[in-house]
């Protein structure tokens, strides 16, 4: 009887581009078709990330994985047997209580699984997005038989096909309005007679924090919970130049109020990319708004700034300042409210 190896998830935003250097290693060594299992549809088991996928190369070896390796035992011989050329397949599985807690899980639940073949052209134009830390996407028919790839910043680069050109447009302009939200997603869709499944993949927030005080140092501390990296500055020159860098997913806390930085605005919000929130009082916002219309931007420019930064958490030290502040950019990335779930009607999770 043939083991079925066990794969560990990885604990560490690092996993997509692990995943992304196994395809490009196993393309490299040869391997014309990459085996891949996605979540198609799933209930119960509590809070699920996004974007999860296992894949596999001819030879058996595997990297990924799907529901914390609770299905392993059905998941990865699919992944290995679309890898050697057999056709895609959606298979309805059910975890037990039991083993979905074993697995880190919150719960019991089942799960629709998409298992099909990537090409080695698709496989090298994902694996190298992922492995570089550059936005991806993976669409494909539900059934798995049809399969689209974009990658780079604006997902403007497109491998395959679903099918039809305008088809492809549409899929692809959903996917790069998700883009805009910053946050990796994992969602069904019916696009021109076809239902869609849609993998997409963002890099984690980057915080660059411009000024000094105890409210930078806390943000630092929660930013690293989340697995955020955080970069501070001082100077009004070193922060235009981080934010020229700016993808959607990137964080922008002024703590400063000095006017100078009001260029640093200026240039991120004319950009239009990433996330720019303020700290000061409705005095300092006021004046800080009056000074940038002066300064030529419009109100829809102006709209997207975030003064005083945070949701309403009533919190009073640096501490709970940092947590209302990363609370904010989480769910407008989600494009959620920030209400309480308990008065709310949707999805709990992501």
């Amino acid at each position: 009887m043939t083991s079925v190896p066990v794969v560990t998830p990885p604990a560490s935003a690092s996993e997509h581009r692990e995943v992304g250097a196994a395809m490009r290693r196993w393309t490299d060594g040869g391997a014309g078709t990459v085996g891949v299992v996605r979540v198609l549809d799933r209930h119960g088991f509590g809070t699920v990330e996004a974007g999860q996928l296992l894949i596999a190369a001819p030879d058996g070896d595997i990297a990924g994985a799907v529901l914390r390796g609770a299905l392993d035992r059905h998941v990865v011989p699919l992944a290995i047997a679309e890898a050697t050329g057999a056709p895609p397949i959606v298979r309805e599985l059910h975890v037990a209580e039991d083993d979905a807690l074993d697995a880190g899980l919150a719960c019991s639940g089942g799960a629709s699984l998409l298992a099909h073949p990537l090409t080695a052209e698709l496989a090298v134009a994902l694996g190298t997005a992922l492995e570089h830390g550059q936005p991806a996407a993976l669409l494909s028919t539900a059934e798995g038989a049809a399969v689209l790839v974009l990658t780079g910043p604006d997902l403007a680069d497109a491998h395959g096909s679903l099918g039809t050109e305008s088809r492809d447009d549409v899929a692809a302009d959903i996917a790069r309005n998700r883009l805009r939200r910053g946050a990796t997603i994992t969602e069904t869709m019916h696009v021109q007679g076809a239902d869609l499944l849609l993998d997409l993949w963002v890099p984690l927030p980057s915080v660059l924090v411009v000024g000094v005080g105890a409210i930078g140092d806390a943000l630092t501390a929660q930013a690293a919970l989340l697995g955020w990296t955080v970069r501070h500055v001082t100077d009004v020159d070193d922060a235009k130049a981080a934010v020229a860098g700016f993808s959607d997913a990137d964080v922008l806390v002024l703590l400063d109020h000095d006017p100078a930085f009001d260029a640093v605005l200026i240039d991120g919000l004319r950009r239009g990319r990433g996330f720019f929130g303020a700290l000061g009082s409705r005095h300092t916002q006021a004046a800080r708004r009056e000074r940038l219309l002066a300064a030529g931007l419009a109100a829809d420019h102006l709209a997207a700034l975030h003064g005083p930064v945070g949701l309403d958490l009533g919190a009073r030290t640096p501490a709970e300042t940092a947590v209302s502040i990363v609370a904010q950019v989480i769910a407008l990335r989600a494009a959620r409210s920030g209400t309480a779930l308990a008065v709310g009607q949707g999805r709990i999770s992501g």
